[in-house]
């Protein structure tokens, strides 16, 4: 269960009051007259099931709260109670499988920004990725995949394309089409490096059995990537962060820039387009999966709930 805080108007309260009391997915209904100082008015507090938090926003955004108030989310680890089983019990389908679509649109965007931190954990993924590659090892690879930060922004633009979000399309599609280039250029620029100082010469990628499915692009390249997009969407949407490390490890978006950047320096064209080749398939299969998936969660939800579909704003 998730409890939320309600700042509400005071001419706003009662409507807030009724709409919590008449949710059979709320409990523990509590209300603080005057407590609110910034903004002023009453605070209400109840505790919500996942399952009819999304209904319980979108009538609080219509009563106007996120203007005049304030709505808050936290998650309740342990609940001792049988009203909060009762409210369970009575909310349709399952908590694992509500989509919180506000928080969801948060969490993106929050992930998605070109910030220096995401960048800079890019550039380091690329090195490790580059650094794995030339030395034909595949558990350095494998470590640089989990560091790739970019699942978040390209979840930004499967959910600006399913909300018609432009912002946040916009966030996802400038974090990946700068913070690549960028994570490849200082690749480059390292790869010279080895050159120069003879860590790397061109013989050394003639043998790369344990990594050349960074560049191999075949059907399952494709398939791969469309599972992961979909587990990715559905580990961010049910809360189990966990299995994104599953994710992480499962494409190859990272590695692929890396060693494109690598085969362009030692005029490797073949395995430089290849590479870029798996690149472009990994960020396409991932966004199509994502928008899929999100889309059968907003009408599955719709057909729970019985509602006009949900608000693309």
């Amino acid at each position: 269960m998730l409890h939320m805080r309600v700042i509400a108007p005071i001419e706003s309260t009662g409507a807030v009051r009724d709409l919590l009391l008449g949710e059979p997915g709320a409990t523990h209904v509590t209300v603080l007259p005057g407590v609110a100082l910034q903004p002023v008015g009453d605070v209400v507090e109840a505790d919500i099931t996942r399952e009819a938090v999304d209904a319980v926003l979108e009538q609080l955004c219509g009563l106007g709260i996120d203007r005049a108030g304030g709505i808050t989310l936290e998650t309740i680890d342990t609940s001792l109670s049988d009203a909060a089983d009762a409210a369970e019990e009575a909310a349709p389908g399952d908590p694992s499988d509500a989509v919180i679509w506000d928080e969801l649109v948060a969490r993106t965007g929050e992930e998605s920004r070109l910030s220096f931190s995401f960048q800079a954990f890019l550039t380091i993924a690329c090195l490790l990725a580059a650094i794995g590659a030339i030395t034909n090892s595949s558990v350095t690879v494998v470590g640089a995949m989990v560091l790739g930060p970019e699942f978040g922004p390209l979840a930004a633009v499967a959910v600006g394309l399913v909300l018609r979000r432009g912002d946040l399309l916009r966030r996802g599609a400038v974090a990946i089409g700068v913070g690549f280039p960028l994570a490849m250029a200082v690749t480059a620029g390292a790869a010279l490096l080895f050159d120069a100082t003879g860590l790397l010469a061109t013989g050394a990628l003639d043998h790369l059995d344990q990594v050349d499915f960074i560049y191999k692009v075949g059907p399952f390249s494709f398939i791969v990537a469309l599972l992961a997009g979909a587990a990715g969407v559905l580990a961010m949407t049910s809360a189990k962060s966990a299995s994104l490390v599953g994710v992480f490890i499962s494409v190859t978006t990272v590695p692929a820039a890396a060693f494109a950047s690598v085969a362009v320096v030692e005029g490797r064209w073949a395995e430089a387009g290849g590479s870029a080749l798996q690149l472009v398939v990994n960020l396409a299969g991932i966004v199509i999966a994502a928008v899929g998936v999100l889309l059968l969660s907003r009408r599955a939800a719709d057909r729970r709930r019985g509602l006009r579909p949900l608000s693309a704003g």
